[in-house]
């Protein structure tokens, strides 16, 4: 028996891991169902765009300021070394645009935001709000899990191209002062970064915000019972929209560098 009790133990974890992932699925497909065959009224989405748009900028400026100024640090010393700083503007923006931009404010959106979704999904949960519009007849799905989609999925990719936006400002400025040409700066930086780039960060934003939103507001529904629960479950919306966010940056880039090659084939950014 006590050889066996491990086995059984993982056993049911592995067995409640695969139902959790079932009613997830469940989950997305009725919310899915809310948004093609239901008009989300405005007055239950406006206060969730604020708290997801408005509130959210200040994580987001601080958030991509940072991110290009230390890019520029790294990357102007390195290329200084080799006598092409002015291509230092072309790494850091591109870095910045198709990559560290999108995946940095997901993050910080996912523990802004999504902790909060969960946080106050979670309290209606334990509080019995949710059971008490089941029996009025409202679908909670409906009334509190579309609005919250809808504004991260509409919201976290313009907070994205923010982002981008005030990192190559920061990257920007670090440069100059190091004392790097202004136009060769902006000439490389152009004729590195295509459109594609920038469609490729935005399309990844859109997955990500529909996840947060998801796995949020999922975990919120799941909360168990007490203050304790409610703090467990902001925790693992943030942990698994951060996990999820890797995963999807890691897919989507391989879906979407492999449309490129067929499409333009292989081009080497510096020559």
């Amino acid at each position: 028996m006590k050889l066996t009790a491990p086995i059984a133990a993982v056993g049911r974890a592995a067995i409640d891991q695969v139902g959790d992932l079932g009613n997830f699925a469940v989950f997305t497909a009725q919310t899915f169902a809310w948004i093609f065959t239901d008009l989300t009224r405005w007055r239950l989405l406006r206060p969730v765009l604020y708290e997801v748009g408005v509130l959210s900028m200040p994580v987001i400026i601080f958030t991509g300021a940072f991110v290009g100024m230390v890019l520029a640090v790294q990357s102007y010393f390195q290329f200084d070394a080799l006598g092409r700083a002015s291509w230092s503007g072309a790494v850091i923006n591109l870095s910045v645009v198709k990559e560290l931009g999108p995946v940095l404010a997901g993050v910080m959106i996912a523990g802004r935001v999504g902790g909060a979704l969960a946080a106050s999904l979670g309290t209606m949960k334990v509080t019995e709000q949710i059971d008490a519009m089941r029996s009025l007849g409202a679908d909670p799905i409906r009334h509190l899990v579309v609005p919250r989609f809808v504004a991260c999925f509409v919201l976290i990719p313009f907070l994205t191209i923010y982002c981008d936006f005030v990192g190559i400002l920061g990257g920007y400025f670090v440069t100059w002062g190091y004392g790097v040409d202004t136009y060769e700066y902006w000439q490389h930086s152009a004729s590195v970064i295509e459109n594609w780039d920038v469609f490729t960060g935005v399309l990844k934003s859109c997955f990500f915000g529909a996840a947060i939103a998801l796995i949020s507001c999922y975990k919120g529904f799941q909360s168990r019972m007490g203050a304790e629960g409610v703090g467990r479950a902001a925790t693992e919306a943030f942990v698994v929209s951060f996990m999820a966010i890797l995963l999807l940056d890691f897919f989507i880039v391989l879906l979407l560098q492999g449309i490129y090659d067929a499409l333009w084939g292989r081009v080497a950014i510096f020559v």
